[in-house]
């Protein structure tokens, strides 16, 4: 992160990489400051429709066929109720979707030259990329559609989102799975296996178009913090952390932008201590100059979600930058991330990172 000065109120902690000794001098260069959201393009949610689908089918077309390959699944279901969806039903399914359609049965299925036939078992059609394999009806005709269905294609392995690590792989029901084995021949019950890793997988991977738009959302994020973190809504001992929280709530709101959580704000200030058995160093209350304050916010954009945590100074009446001693705690938190970050590679599980990480911090302070 960086310290960079802010309408001469405040210094803002800007996300960048540095290269520093672990214990770092002070003299680094600035990353790219963004001090408003206004200078960052939102399109509005009819236009977002366009984008969204389109990154849609690239993904169903791109990404999903190696992954039921790898997984080594014949067939993908994913049923849902409505308003009580599958957690990676919207995921799935072309805009505008607001919810599934009383019961909404998604079916996957591998064909032999690796392509996905993408098929619905609907009472009401969920249109393009989905071909309609039954519709209208009782709910009963509906799930007997289904198992017929599955028994015409006869796959070897079927892939159910079931899960006992994985909330978002775990959206079948009880319910739903009972009805699901019901319309199944009892010998095919042994083909119904934990879809867990593939969409864990399907969550984690983006497409290089996905990429391209990720770090407008970003940015858009940071804008609004940049905001937040001014004299423009903060003045010193009247504003408190509600009210910046609050403020980011409401911004990102008139921006059309959903918030995946309640944005958090928090100030440490000396004399205040930060005890070792709390879940977060941080008090809530009026902001005086001389805090630090933290925030951390969450928004979506195009069906991609941020989270960014920054970090800003409240600069005294007589100082024009942040103290020495926060640009050298600073500079050596970025080198923490620098180790870390390197240490991302392809096939290295989050415990090796971590083990990785902890040996390299060793070694640069020994």
């Amino acid at each position: 992160m960086r310290i960079t000065p802010l309408h001469a109120v405040l210094s803002i902690a800007l996300g960048l990489t540095v290269t520093q000794p672990l214990i770092a001098n002070t003299a680094f260069e600035q990353g790219r400051v963004i001090h408003t959201a206004d200078h960052f393009a939102v399109l509005s949610q009819r236009e977002r429709i366009s984008p969204e689908n389109e990154m849609l089918n690239a993904r169903l077309g791109q990404i999903l066929p190696a992954l039921m390959a790898e997984q080594d699944l014949d067939m993908w279901l994913v049923i849902n109720r409505e308003k009580a969806e599958d957690p990676v039903y919207f995921t799935l399914v072309p805009q505008p979707t607001f919810a599934a359609r009383r019961t909404t049965m998604l079916v996957f299925y591998r064909q032999a030259d690796g392509s996905i036939e993408k098929l619905t078992v609907n009472r009401y059609p969920l249109g393009a990329p989905y071909t309609s394999a039954w519709q209208g009806g009782s709910l009963v005709e509906q799930w007997q559609a289904l198992g017929d269905l599955i028994v015409s294609k006869n796959p070897k392995r079927i892939g159910i989102n079931m899960s006992a690590d994985w909330p978002v792989a775990d959206g079948l029901t009880a319910s739903l799975y009972q009805q699901l084995t019901n319309v199944l021949p009892q010998d095919w019950h042994n083909r119904l296996v934990s879809a867990e890793k593939l969409v864990v997988r399907w969550l984690e991977q983006r497409t290089a178009q996905e990429l391209a738009v990720y770090p407008h959302s970003v940015s858009l994020a940071r804008g609004v913090i940049a905001e937040g973190f001014s004299s423009k809504v903060i003045t010193p001992g009247v504003t408190t952390t509600d009210d910046v929280a609050w403020y980011l709530r409401e911004r990102f709101s008139q921006l059309q932008l959903p918030i995946w959580f309640m944005p958090y704000v928090s100030l440490q200030r000396p004399g205040i201590a930060c005890e070792a058995d709390k879940p977060f160093c941080g008090e809530s209350g009026a902001i005086q100059r001389g805090d630090i304050l933290h925030t951390d916010v969450g928004i979506c954009y195009l069906k991609l979600c941020t989270d960014t945590q920054e970090m800003a100074y409240v600069l005294k009446a007589d100082e024009d930058h942040a103290p020495a001693g926060l640009k050298t705690a600073l500079a050596t938190g970025n080198r923490w991330q620098d180790i870390l970050t390197a240490q991302f590679k392809t096939g290295l599980t989050g415990n090796h990172i971590l083990a990785a990480t902890q040996q390299k911090a060793r070694a640069a302070v020994s």
